[in-house]
């Protein structure tokens, strides 16, 4: 491809709204431009990476017998009104109505479809299992639309969808799908982990979202320093305390304390240890019922985690005011001492602690040598709190740290989630209706292209690993008003194509600072200059990701750049 006709508009400066590596990057290098907000246009230089992903997911869900189909991207409600979703989903659906007055979603994703079709098409267990895919353009009503292309509001994903029989055939694709994503993102040089985590308005259970290591990542990511284990703070479990199983010798007491202190306050004036201060926090569960949870000062309550913990559908922490009403105290002076009619439960690191300091609902007091066992009626006790650094692996082997990671990927199984709500069966060997059990599967493409430039560039600019790069070398010519130059390069040009290599040929009539500083931004993984040298067939070839240099003849040049290719090919 000739740059001088290239669409590729560079930029020197960092765009002021641009607040990541990969939206100053995209935007500096020309592969983008925003038409709206968390609306991108894909320029060339963006489409021939985005192909690259594409053909790597394809052919890995090929092998894997995943068959490719599309699916309307506009969505009518009544899909939507069967599962539930067109209210669940709120306002990240973008609602618009035909002319005729008949409501339609744009598809953030087609569970509902995709069953819809199958519902239809397929009666037997004889075409079980199915697994198919698609990769196209989704849309979602962000609020915050924001760092270019980790949250829009239209973006590129794959996402496949299999039906099976039995559980084991749901679990034997769902392993091929993890195996699968594994290696495109290895292929696609990421550093990533898939980590436990929560299915959220997708429904169903066992997910595992693959996350891209990065510090501009908005997800938190628990793992071991020792072992495989990952999950995503919201679902990392977090073991028993081992405390020690003794009623405390101690009877409570009351304790003096300054008005208006908050607990940890409390606890600072009395230099009491927050590892034996207990807070008392009021939920609703499923907006209906109010209970109390109790956990350690030094904890975090953990809402998601905590509606897997007690099977509910919500968990809300009470208002100030829904406090006062309900409890007729003030919010920050709550106690769970002497409460009557209403369920306590609480987090597992306070079974077997004795000399608790908590509230005692009175503005100048609180009661200490609290013992749960013997002060408390406490109903049950579970895993409520936020993992922490240095906590031990839920898995045993290590201890926990958090990373930061971009999601670009993740396996769900739904179970019978949507067949079940849009009566979606088959006939099984007997001739019994049975629904279909179900896994999701999906991958934002162009979530992935911005997670590789942040996790490959430098000051200069994008280092493209070279299974996705756009282009396979850069042909720089250095003098463009130079005839032997012009000649060499135009050789060399033709050649390299011949050879099978993507080559972007900067033919420009630009100095060769300018063509220098748009290669190193726009980062091909090799780039080989003509310049002074070529009256004797020598050009310099530059490695990007190394800066490593080299004079090479044009007769040993096709060698030396297969050479150097495989070499980043097998970093």
């Amino acid at each position: 491809m000739r740059q001088k006709t290239f669409l590729l508009p560079t930029l020197r400066d960092v765009p002021s709204d641009a607040d990541v590596k990969s939206h100053q990057l995209m935007l500096r290098a020309g592969m983008m431009r925003q038409t709206a907000a968390g609306v991108y246009t894909y320029l060339p230089l963006a489409k021939r990476v985005i192909a690259k992903v594409e053909a790597i997911v394809r052919e890995e869900l090929e092998a894997i017998e995943a068959q490719e189909l599309t699916l309307p991207s506009l969505h009518p409600a009544e899909l939507w009104q069967e599962t539930g979703r067109w209210d669940k989903m709120g306002g990240e659906l973008i609602r618009l109505k035909d002319r005729h007055g008949r409501d339609f979603a744009l598809g953030p994703t087609h569970e509902e479809v995709i069953t819809s079709i199958i519902r239809d098409a397929i009666g037997s267990y004889k075409k079980l299992p199915l697994n198919v895919f698609q990769i196209q353009t989704k849309f979602r009503d962000e609020r915050r639309p924001r760092f270019g292309l980790l949250r829009g509001r239209e973006f590129i994903m794959k996402d496949a969808y299999s039906f099976h029989g039995t559980e084991e055939s749901l679990d034997e694709t769902y392993q091929a799908m993890y195996q699968a994503y594994e290696r495109i993102f290895t292929r696609a040089g990421l550093t990533f982990r898939a980590v436990i985590a929560d299915s959220g308005a997708m429904g169903g259970k066992d997910t595992f979202e693959f996350m891209a290591l990065a510090e501009v990542g908005e997800d938190t990511i628990a793992y071991s320093d020792t072992s495989t284990y990952a999950a995503n703070i919201e679902m990392a479990a977090v073991l028993p305390e081992e405390n020690e199983e003794a009623t405390s010798s101690e009877p409570l007491q009351k304790a003096t304390v300054t008005a208006a202190l908050t607990i940890k306050e409390a606890a600072q004036q009395l230099e009491w240890p927050l590892s034996h201060t207990v807070r008392t926090v009021p939920v609703k569960l499923n907006d209906d019922e109010i209970v109390l949870l109790l956990l350690r000062a030094d904890h975090e309550l953990n809402e998601v985690k905590s509606i897997h913990e007690l099977h509910v559908k919500s968990v809300s922490v009470l208002s100030e005011q829904e406090v006062e009403q309900a409890f007729n105290v003030e919010a920050g002076l709550l106690s769970a001492l002497d409460q009557e009619g209403i369920r306590i439960i609480a987090d597992q690191s306070l079974k077997g602690l004795s000399g608790i300091l908590m509230n005692t609902a009175t503005k100048d007091e609180v009661a200490i040598q609290v013992d749960p066992a013997r002060d408390l009626k406490i109903d049950s006790y579970a895993d409520l709190r936020t993992i922490q650094e240095g906590d031990a692996s839920p898995d045993g082997e290590g201890t926990i740290q958090f990373a930061r990671g971009i999601e670009i990927g993740q396996v769900f199984k739904l179970g019978t989630f949507y067949s079940d709500s849009m009566g979606a069966t088959f006939l099984d060997q007997n001739g019994r209706a049975n629904p279909y059990k179900m896994g999701c599967y999906g991958i934002g493409i162009s979530r992935t292209v911005a997670a590789i430039i942040e996790q490959h560039n430098d000051e200069n600019g994008i280092i493209w690993p070279v299974s996705v790069a756009p282009f396979d070398l850069h042909l720089l010519t250095l003098n463009s008003k130079n005839e032997e130059q012009v000649e060499l390069s135009e050789q060399l040009y033709a050649s390299l194509k011949q050879s099978g290599w993507d080559v972007l040929y900067d033919d420009r009539p630009e100095r060769a600072g300018v063509k220098f500083k748009d290669a190193d931004l726009i980062g091909m993984p090799i780039r080989v200059a003509v310049g002074k040298r070529a009256q004797e067939g020598f050009v310099e070839l530059k490695v990007r990701s190394t800066g490593e240099s080299l004079d090479v003849h044009v007769d040993d040049l096709a060698e030396t750049i297969q050479s150097k290719l495989q070499e980043l090919s097998n970093v």
